[in-house]
């Protein structure tokens, strides 16, 4: 039992106790006027009875109070819902988007490297070509003119 409970059970049994008690006070008749009527009836009972509308006033305010509070959680947790959706699906399409770009980034690189690849290539094959000439023709002057290989 949760000590908030326990408490109102101790405060209802020490005001029931007090009422057991002093019941003969309670129920001493007093004359009462209301405007345009006046009417007798034990003072005790009238001003319980008072107190219990306005529990049940502060009870029912505090049930309506509750009940709006509970009815803006579920709309706003529907909301947050709501908005969580639209967030992951847009954050996958900003991810689908970066995987588009990235492979299209990598095609660009993979063509440019292919490119340098065939020009190093060429590059390099001319260049022994050219040395091949070279020495080839170094050779040749080493030889002298009328040598033969």
């Amino acid at each position: 039992m949760r000590v908030r409970n326990l408490i109102l059970l101790v405060v209802l049994g020490l005001v029931a106790s007090f009422l057991a008690i002093n019941w003969s006070a309670v129920t001493a008749t007093a004359k009462f006027t209301l405007l345009l009527t006046s009417f007798e009836a034990p003072i005790g009972l009238v001003m319980l009875a008072l107190i219990v509308v306005l529990v049940a006033a502060f009870g029912a305010y505090l049930i309506l109070t509750q009940g709006v509070i509970l009815l803006d959680a579920r709309r706003h947790a529907k909301e947050l819902q709501t908005q969580r959706s639209l967030a992951d699906r847009a954050e996958g399409s900003r991810v689908a988007e970066v995987r588009e770009l990235l492979r299209d980034e990598l095609a660009r690189l993979d063509a440019r490297l292919t490119e340098h690849e065939e020009r190093v290539r060429t590059e390099l094959r001319d260049g022994v070509n050219s040395l091949a000439a070279t020495i080839g023709e170094i050779d040749d002057r080493l030889r002298g003119p009328g040598e033969s290989r």
